[in-house]
C-alpha cells in the first residue's frame, strides 16, 4: 500500500486536503485559504463529496475540499476514498488535522485513502503510489489510529487480491501457496495444509473437489499470543471455482465464480491482521478449498455423503457445494478445537441478494450477544449485515429418506435453509457459533467511496474490528 506518516511539517508544494463537515463550520481553519475555501465550501460537506481549488502560481497550487458528511469515521473515510479516487495516483498530499479531529476520525480518513486507491495488482495498473502527509502538531495521538488503519486496509486489500485472481491461476494449491507465503510474514501465525489421505473423513469436501483436476486441501492457520483467555475459530468458505458441478450453471451464472472464495480470503486476512496488531486472542482459520469442476469423478445429485462427524447429508444439487465443505470445517472444529466462539463467512446464497440487495449480508445466530457484537463491528467497519430467523419451521425441510438431512431442499427461504443446515454440524457449540451469508456484498459492479469495482473483500475489515472488540 502506499505510505501515510504522521508529521508535525506542513510542505506547501503538496496538495493540500481539506475536511469539511456537511453542518457547521470548516473543521479547521487554513493559513490565508480560509476565505476561498469558506466562499467554495457554502452547502458542500456530504460524505464522498470532492471538489477541487486550483491555485495557479501560488502555493499550494491546489486544495481539495473534501465532504466528512456527519463528521464520523464513516464520514471520514469516505472523503478519504472519494479524494485518492479523484488525484493523479503520483499525486503527493497533505491533509492539516486540528486538535478537534478525534482518533476514529484519523483512522476512518486513512482506511479510505488506502481502499479508495485499490486497484487489483495484476502489474497492468498500479495503485496510488505518492506518500499521503497528515500534519498535526498533535501526531502522536494518532499514531494507534494509523496502526489500526494500517492493518484493516492491509487485510482488505489481502482479500481484494486473492478473490479477484482469475481462476485459470488460483486453484486449491495456488491459494494455499499464496497463504503460505502471506503467514512467512507475520511472526507467530502457523499454518497447516492437509491434502490427500489426510481428508480422508472430510467427505464433503473431497465430493465437492472431486471432479476437478486440481485436489481440494483444508488450510488450518493458527494466531496463538500468549495470555490469550478467548479461542475464535473463523471458517471461511473457499470454492476457488463454481461451475455448478453436474448442476452445472449458466454462463451468466459462472462469469464471477472466481470469487466463491470470498469468505476463505476474509478469514484469513483477518487472521493476519489480527497478528499484525498482536490482538490477545487465539484465532484459528479454517479454510476448505476445491474447485467444483464437471469431470468423470464429480458427485452426482442424489449422492449421500459422510462428513467428519460422522453423519450423513443427501445431496440433490451438485450448486449447493459451499455448505458440505463447511459442514466438514465446522465438524471438524467442533471435535477438535475446543472454541469459545465460531464465525463462518461464505458466498453461500443467491437468496442472500434477493432478500437483502446488493450491500447486506445476511446474518444468523442463534446467540444474541455474538450476533450484536459482529453487526456492531460491521457498523464500525462500514460492512453492514441484517439479522435473519434461524426459523424452526423450516428444519422439515432438511429431512431425508435416505440420510441424516438433506443438504439442498429446493422449498424456498434459500438463505436461512442453508444456515439451518449448517446448524447441524454444531453440537454443543451452537451457542457460540454465527453465520454470515455474504454473496451479495462480495462483488460490487462500479466503485463506490470506499469500494472498488470487482471482489470487495468484504468480511476482513469486520472480523478485524470485531477480534479488537474482543481483546479491548
Amino acid at each position: 500500500m502506499f505510505p501515510i506518516r504522521l508529521t508535525d511539517h506542513l510542505d506547501d508544494d503538496r496538495t493540500r486536503i481539506v475536511p469539511i463537515a456537511a453542518s457547521g463550520p470548516l473543521s479547521h481553519e487554513v493559513d490565508d485559504l480560509s476565505a476561498e475555501i469558506a466562499a467554495l465550501a457554502e452547502g458542500f460537506g456530504e460524505a464522498g463529496e470532492v471538489r477541487l481549488l486550483p491555485r495557479p502560481l501560488r502555493r499550494p497550487n491546489s486544495v481539495v475540499l473534501a465532504g466528512t458528511g456527519a463528521g464520523d469515521e464513516a464520514g471520514w473515510r469516505a472523503a478519504g476514498a472519494a479524494v485518492s479516487r479523484e488525484l493523479r495516483a503520483d499525486e503527493p498530499l497533505q491533509v492539516k488535522l486540528d486538535g478537534e479531529v478525534p482518533p476514529e476520525a484519523v483512522r476512518g480518513l486513512a482506511e479510505g485513502l488506502w481502499l479508495g486507491g485499490y486497484r487489483y495488482r495484476d502489474g497492468r495498473e498500479d495503485p496510488r503510489s505518492a506518500e499521503v502527509e497528515l500534519i498535526s502538531p498533535a501526531f502522536s495521538a494518532y499514531a494507534e489510529s494509523l496502526a489500526l488503519a494500517t492493518a484493516s486496509a492491509r487485510a482488505a486489500w489481502f482479500a481484494r487480491d486473492l478473490t479477484n485472481t482469475p481462476s485459470s491461476l488460483k486453484n486449491p494449491a495456488w491459494l494455499s501457496e499464496e497463504l503460505v507465503g502471506a503467514t512467512a510474514g507475520h511472526t507467530g501465525v502457523e499454518i497447516r495444509i492437509r491434502a490427500g489421505a489426510e481428508l480422508d473423513r472430510f467427505g464433503g469436501l473431497r465430493a465437492v473437489g472431486g471432479g476437478s483436476v486440481s485436489p481440494p486441501c483444508l488450510v488450518e492457520m493458527s494466531w496463538s499470543p500468549a495470555g490469550a483467555r478467548t479461542h475464535v475459530v473463523l471458517v471461511g468458505k473457499g470454492i476457488t471455482f463454481d461451475s455448478g458441478g453436474i448442476s452445472i450453471k449458466t454462463r451468466e451464472g459462472m462469469k464471477r465464480m472466481k470469487i466463491d472464495m470470498g469468505g476463505a480470503a476474509a478469514v484469513a486476512a483477518a487472521t493476519l491482521g489480527a497478528a499484525e496488531l498482536g490482538l490477545p486472542v487465539r484465532v484459528t482459520a479454517l479454510l476448505p478449498l476445491a474447485e467444483n469442476a464437471v469431470g468423470a469423478a464429480a458427485f452426482r445429485p442424489g449422492d449421500v455423503i459422510t462428513h467428519y462427524d460422522g453423519t450423513t447429508s443427501e445431496s440433490t444439487n451438485s450448486d449447493a457445494e459451499g455448505r458440505l465443505v463447511l459442514a466438514d470445517a465446522l465438524g471438524y472444529a467442533v471435535a477438535e478445537l475446543d472454541p469459545d466462539v465460531i464465525v463462518d463467512l461464505a458466498t453461500l446464497t443467491g437468496a442472500n441478494t434477493v432478500a437483502l440487495g446488493h450491500r447486506t449480508a445476511a446474518l444468523y445466530s442463534h446467540n444474541d450477544d455474538l450476533a450484536a457484537a459482529l453487526a456492531e463491528a460491521g457498523r464500525q467497519a462500514g460492512e453492514q449485515m441484517w439479522r435473519l430467523p434461524l426459523a424452526d419451521d423450516y428444519r422439515e425441510y432438511l429431512r431425508s429418506d435416505l440420510a441424516d438431512r438433506h443438504s439442498s431442499p429446493a422449498r424456498g427461504a434459500g438463505s436461512v435453509v442453508a444456515a439451518l443446515y449448517l446448524a447441524e454440524f454444531l453440537g454443543d457449540k451452537a451457542d457460540v457459533w454465527a453465520h454470515v451469508d455474504m454473496a451479495a456484498p462480495s462483488w460490487a459492479e462500479t466503485s463506490e467511496l470506499e469500494i472498488s469495482r470487482g471482489a470487495t473483500g468484504w468480511g476482513a475489515r469486520t472480523l478485524l474490528r470485531y477480534l479488537e472488540r474482543l481483546s479491548a
